[in-house]
């Protein structure tokens, strides 16, 4: 078969096509026949010089390389493929080269058991030609074709032979990622220097490259160059060569600098110190050139970096407070948002996000106002001029539809809630419009349950919307969240008890459980109550084990109920296990059965874990049961001493999630 493909694709090579065993062949996925295969081919064949892209797309389909396979159907007609994307009358011939680079390199990751028995003699067979891609007249197939090249020494003759700019820097990049994978010291030594040439010789962009190139194989470059990659990130004149030659195989377009001060700001990943100074060093030359796109791409990095950072706070304060008097609406947007997420620390700014509040500034692709963020700014510091409008703003973009737009790009709003709940302290300023919100759209309102958790949240200072609650309970689309907020305002809530206790929910036992908690927390009758729920849990199987945190609730007078609730602290899931240690603790008094269980889900924090939910729940667990051992008093030591946000999140939650568990962890350790 190492000869059916000539140059171009033909009669007779569409014969040879036709001729290949297809009832024998195996195809990825099943409704991608072998058959669909070769009618792919052959459409491509025949439209020659007028195939595009979009031709390419069946191939792409039968090939499914997303499946991590490779059968015996694409060994067959690899030499097919290949003969494509060397004929220079086939007009898509970069999607051809780019689909070889994929099956290159499934079959080099995927299992063994994976790959037909015939791919790799197919593919050695075909290297000649393949390679020969490397050397194509046209720039754009040498540069699809880079990761082809079988090793760095290939490459290194390509970067010597190589006049192209767009293609020299690809290599150049691919140099180094070649060089991190290779063992052979030779070779790496001679990438490194040329590298090091490339350093001394080339333009701002390809030196920007070069350390690209070195940092794969030696992470400490990128630290050492910081000068360089400021230098010519930050010059104005270079930032046209960026969008001249930095190309890259498989991405559609060519990079902007403000695209690669984003991929630069990832090498410094490991050394957060020197992060900060390549963004801070950005961003002052970024205010001093009037560099207004280089501004909003430093704010950006300097965002990531304090998500994960807090230590960066210190630095890049003063640089938002600063950047919120500039002309650009996307900077302004930006610091505005970095303000607000650090809370208290930006309240010296307060007098300058007040005069934002109007501000109509908005940044591309990202959503609301600079006002929206400069008002969340001011709700997290404390200050009261954010309050006038607040809930009407919020509720804006949800009125006459199901749901604001979402966007998944940071910066971006926080929801609803994340907004309010902390707020408790304005609730006689905020509830009024609440309550006519509730009034006026509450049955179909896109934020009534939003709006219920947040009185939830209120508890007793939510007292005054008691009306407007009652009125969902014979909803089941809202009476279990309408019970809950009855249930938090308290004592002011106890004439709803006869509402809660017929109110409309869906017939499921765990609602009636519900249900009946809450009329009895609202005045209704205890023994009744306990009797449904301790019963149910008595009869409950796991994993879910019945209502056993209602248990909790009902103090000594659960006793008889003890044992079952040790069992399920004992062999529940983890969420259950901290509810039931807790209801324990509170039915028996003896703190240390359930300390012991609670404590499990601390350690674990200590040695580097990341399960920051169940973290909390256990803190909270403890604080209620007013009693830590010294070992877990030692592990929250270490983790309150970790210079890393304590959160899985990558957007605004992180601040907030990370302020919840240190506050948590400061309550448990004032424990005697």
């Amino acid at each position: 078969m190492r000869e059916v493909m000539g140059a171009r694709v033909a009669g007779t090579a569409l014969e040879a096509l036709d001729e290949l065993p297809w009832e024998r062949l195996e195809s990825a996925l099943a409704h991608h026949s072998p058959k669909a295969m070769r009618a792919a081919l052959r459409g491509l064949a025949l439209k020659g010089a007028a195939a595009t892209e979009e031709d390419c797309y069946p191939l792409y389909d039968c090939f499914a390389l997303g499946t991590g396979r490779v059968t015996s159907v694409a060994t067959a007609v690899l030499p097919f493929v290949v003969g494509l994307a060397a004929d220079p009358d086939m007009g898509a011939r970069v999607p051809l080269v780019q689909l070889l680079a994929g099956l290159s390199e499934t079959a080099a990751e995927a299992d063994p058991d994976l790959v037909d028995a015939g791919w790799h003699e197919q593919w050695r067979l075909q290297r000649p030609r393949v390679g020969a891609l490397l050397a194509d007249p046209l720039p754009e197939v040498r540069r699809e074709a880079l990761p082809l090249a079988a090793n760095a020494g290939v490459l290194l003759e390509r970067w010597h032979t190589e006049t192209d700019p767009t293609v020299r820097l690809p290599v150049l990049l691919a140099l180094g990622t070649a060089a991190a994978d290779s063992a052979h010291a030779g070779q790496v030594d001679r990438v490194r220097e040329a590298v090091a040439e490339a350093l001394r010789t080339e333009g701002p962009a390809m030196r920007v490259a070069a350390v690209h190139a070195w940092a794969a194989f030696d992470p400490q470059a990128a630290v050492r160059e910081l000068d360089l990659l400021v230098e010519a990130l930050s010059d104005p004149a270079a930032r046209p060569q960026f969008e001249a030659i930095w190309y890259v195989p498989d991405v559609d377009g060519v990079f902007t600098r403000e695209d690669v001060v984003s991929w630069t700001a990832h090498l410094f990943e490991g050394v957060p110190r020197t992060a900060l100074a390549f963004v801070v060093r950005l961003l002052d030359a970024a205010r001093h050139n009037g560099d207004t796109l280089l501004c909003r791409a430093a704010l950006d990095e300097g965002w990531r970096l304090l998500v994960v950072h807090p230590a960066a706070a210190s630095a890049l304060l003063p640089l938002a407070g600063a950047l919120l008097a500039e002309p650009d609406d996307g900077v302004r947007y930006r610091a505005a948002h970095l303000l607000a997420v650090l809370g208290a620390r930006a309240t010296p700014y307060a007098d300058e996000l007040a005069a934002l509040l109007d501000d109509p500034g908005e940044a591309e692709f990202l959503e609301g106002t600079v006002g929206d963020h400069a008002r969340w700014a001011l709700t997290r510091i404390g200050d009261e001029r954010a309050l006038p409008g607040l809930v009407e703003r919020l509720y804006a973009p949800y009125r006459g539809q199901y749901s604001r737009a979402y966007v998944m790009g940071e910066p971006r709003l926080p929801e609803v809630e994340d907004v309010l709940t902390p707020l408790r302290a304005h609730a006689p300023a905020l509830l009024p419009t609440v309550r006519e919100l509730l009034r006026d759209d509450g049955v179909d309102g896109s934020l009534t349950c939003c709006f219920l958790a947040v009185l939830t949240a209120w508890g007793p200072a939510a007292a005054p919307a008691l009306p407007e609650v009652v009125a969902l309970l014979d909803d089941t689309r809202y009476s279990l969240h309408a019970v809950d907020a009855l249930v938090a305002m308290g004592p002011a809530a106890e004439s709803a008890e006869p509402a809660v206790r017929h109110c409309t929910v869906l017939d499921h036992p765990g609602n009636h459980h519900k249900v009946a908690w809450a009329a009895w927390r609202l005045g209704g009758d205890r023994d009744e109550a306990l009797q449904l729920i301790g019963e149910a849990v008595l009869t409950a199987q796991g994993p879910l084990y019945g209502p056993v945190g209602f248990l909790g609730d009902f103090g000594p007078a659960a006793a008889r109920y003890a044992d079952r609730v040790r069992h399920v602290m004992e062999h529940g899931d983890t969420w259950l296990r901290l509810r039931a240690a807790v209801a324990l603790w509170s039915i028996t008094g003896e703190p240390k059965p359930a300390r012991s269980v609670i404590e499990e889900y601390l350690l674990p924090l200590a040695d580097g874990g990341d399960a920051y939910g169940s973290f909390l729940d256990a803190l909270r667990a403890l604080a209620r049961i007013g009693s830590v051992s010294p070992v877990a008093r030692a592990a929250l030591r270490t983790v309150r001493g970790s210079e890393r946000r304590l959160s899985t999140h990558r957007d605004h939650r992180a601040f907030t999630q990370d302020e919840e568990i240190r506050s948590a962890i400061d309550d448990v350790l004032a424990l005697p």
